[in-house]
């Protein structure tokens, strides 16, 4: 549903009317959740997952392999393994910046909750790399040392170790408010910068729920709507980097599609939209 509340806000038409050409090649198919096999309760509903993210990541080939700048929308954040895996397989090992409200560094062994979707970065950095390895793109697809998570503000304790472990380049919310969106976004910018590819994870639950609320796992005291348009529009000024997710969308919790708006206009940030 996230994807269709995307378009139905109207991605298409204000990416072309900041120039850009537009292609969509429609949804990926994805399992009925009620009808899947849950599987193993520490990653839930892994295989189905990995067989989409596996669609996605195909996609995601074409497109760097055709030159095209991959936008990939979602639904929840596991997505982002297709879209680095295809991306991986195409330019090898690159780097990442992931603006959310969580680390996503769990793993089987560490979740509290066994969502597929909080452990999808350190799936890409290769530290769960047997649940999550595929024909479809090598482990790791990110190289671990060009990792920059921007707005956390919930990480679970075996995160704040590994996160320590990574060496990754973090900015709370906390450092937000002491340094300014704009260094920490530059900074984060230079971490990741390097061979391969740089790609921006975009959750949309970074931005406060007082602002998007239609996301799964909402944490309140997030990114303010000026402070999400300036992080992305740096994205797009650095010309750094090369694709990017939107995801999250959840339109069950959304007040009248303004999550799925917001997710449109910072899509367009990202790709070249200015006032002036």
């Amino acid at each position: 549903m996230g994807p269709s509340a995307i378009r139905y806000a109207g991605l298409d038409q204000r990416l072309e009317a900041i120039g850009r050409r537009v292609e969509d090649w429609g949804n990926v198919e994805t399992a009925v959740a009620e009808a899947a096999e849950v599987g193993d309760e520490r990653a839930r509903y892994l295989q189905p997952v990995m067989r989409t993210c596996e669609r996605v990541a195909a996609l995601v080939r074409r497109a760097a392999e055709g030159g095209l700048t991959p936008l990939v929308l979602g639904g929840d954040h596991s997505v982002a393994l297709g879209s680095i895996g295809g991306l991986a397989a195409v330019h090898g090992a690159g780097g990442v910046i992931w603006i959310d409200a969580h680390g996503d560094l769990n793993t089987p062994a560490t979740t509290p909750s066994g969502n597929v979707h909080g452990m999808v970065l350190a799936a890409v950095v290769g530290l769960a790399a047997e649940p999550f390895a595929s024909d479809a793109w090598p482990l790791p697809a990110v190289d671990p040392s060009r990792v920059a998570l921007v707005g956390v503000r919930s990480l679970d304790p075996a995160e704040r170790q590994r996160v320590r472990d990574l060496g990754a380049r973090v900015f709370t919310m906390s450092d937000l408010d002491r340094l300014g969106v704009e260094r920490a976004v530059r900074e984060s910018l230079a971490h990741v910068a390097g061979p391969g590819f740089v790609h921006v994870s975009l959750d949309m639950d970074a931005v406060d729920p007082d602002v998007a609320p239609g996301v799964g796992t909402p944490v309140r005291g997030g990114l303010s709507y000026r402070e999400a348009h300036l992080a992305l529009e740096l994205v797009s000024e650095s010309g750094l980097v090369g694709s990017i997710d939107v995801v999250e969308v959840n339109p069950v919790f959304d007040h009248e599609n303004e999550t799925a708006r917001l997710a449109v206009e910072l899509a367009a940030s990202a790709l070249g939209a200015r006032i002036l």
